[in-house]
């Protein structure tokens, strides 16, 4: 057994610096002393893929990631760990729990993931090993984790047992509530046609700034962005449907650089989840533009739920400082400008029409290529603006 310090102090000189994830009781004394340790940064997730989406902003913004979950949780994991990590090339810690272990009582929802834990890991291209439980396999431990990620650009597990972390207390202060946001409406006149996707991205080309970064949600919107104008600012997403506004939260905490998420109405649904911790972390930097058009686009067009969906409202129920409601391309140009001028989050939702440019590519670089330009460009600015890269909230 060791020390949940212990376990910190070697991850820092191993360079590890940022920690998400979701609770489980094995977890509880790191947890407490993530939150409990000064200068210490942990984002507290929704659901353990929205911690690996954080993780893996957190990564292009030049950390170096822990994500913990319970192995039950492994399953929300799975789909960004497979089509976000695998590849871009993203590296993380995983610490995951081995609730269910054979052999010892546990509650039934446990049993079968307990007896698949490590057989899963090894399926899902997840090397691993046992939780380091004592002081003098910690650095071994660590060696052993981060010279596999430094040769693969991949995941690495640690699969903690109950008791191999001796209790900890959790003194963390309570996180005080976000202020009342603001709501800004542009309608549309009487008879006026939604804008297409391609016409909002043209016009949303024009107004970002040379330092922004872009993290373009997976489907048509990446594509259309892509076929428009190839950037070293634009990060692509190819998988991980709805993990664009995670990563943007995990990039966004950890530069000071404003930060674009375009987001599509089926990907949001997804994680929905996601707009309760932007809102509760507050990154003043995150505009999150949710391009909504009502349907499954790259899948042949089946109607998402949106039609029903107040997004602007959730967002600002969520804790967001600013949402605006839009249909026009000038009212999407009016909301955007208000939401550069004043401190964030922010959302922009804009209803749009179905549909995608009739010539329509998709990347040709390659997305471990698109990962690493991001990386490097937001490197860059830090570097111009002679600042490191702020601790998460």
């Amino acid at each position: 057994m060791i020390e949940a310090r212990d376990f910190f102090a070697e991850a820092a000189r191993a360079g590890f610096d940022f920690y998400t994830g979701v609770p489980c009781s094995f977890l509880t004394p790191l947890i407490n002393g993530a939150l409990s340790t000064p200068g210490l940064a942990y984002v507290g997730a929704a659901s353990e893929g929205e911690a690996v989406a954080i993780a893996a902003g957190a990564w292009l913004a030049g950390r170096q990631t822990v994500v913990m979950c319970q192995n039950s949780g492994l399953g929300n994991a799975v789909n960004p760990l497979t089509s976000l990590n695998e590849p871009f090339r993203i590296p993380t810690l995983l610490i995951t729990t081995w609730r269910g272990e054979p052999g010892i009582p546990d509650e039934p929802q446990h049993a079968l993931m307990g007896r698949i834990t490590q057989d899963l890991l090894t399926v899902i291209g997840v090397p691993h090993a046992p939780f380091p439980a004592a002081r003098d396999s910690l650095a071994p431990a660590f060696a052993e984790a981060t010279e596999r990620m430094r040769g693969t650009g991949l995941p690495f597990a640690f699969v903690m047992r109950k008791g191999d972390v001796a209790e900890e207390e959790l003194r963390a202060a309570d996180r005080p509530l976000p202020a009342p946001g603001r709501r800004a409406d542009f309608p549309a006149g009487a008879g006026a046609e939604r804008p297409t996707r391609v016409a909002v991205l043209e016009r949303f080309l024009q107004l970002v700034p040379p330092d922004g970064a872009v993290i373009a949600t997976t489907g048509k919107c990446g594509r259309e962005l892509f076929t428009l104008a190839d950037r070293p600012q634009h990060l692509y997403q190819v998988g991980s449907m709805g993990g664009a506004s995670g990563m943007a939260l995990g990039v966004a905490l950890n530069t000071r650089a404003p930060v674009f998420v375009l987001d599509g109405d089926g990907a949001a649904l997804m994680k929905l989840g996601t707009f309760a911790t932007i809102g509760a972390y507050g990154p003043r930097n995150l505009v999150h533009i949710l391009l909504d058009n009502g349907v499954h686009d790259s899948t042949g067009g089946q109607p998402t739920v949106s039609a029903s969906v107040d997004f602007a409202a959730v967002a600002l129920a969520c804790g967001y400082a600013q949402a605006a409601s839009c249909a026009t391309l000038d009212g999407f140009e009016a909301a955007f400008r208000e939401a550069t001028g004043r401190p964030g989050p922010t959302l922009i939702h804009l209803r749009i029409a179905p549909g995608s440019m009739a010539k329509l590519g998709r990347p040709t670089v390659r997305p471990p290529e698109v990962a690493q330009r991001f990386k490097a460009f937001l490197a860059g600015v830090a570097g111009a603006a002679g600042r490191d890269a702020p601790a998460a909230a």
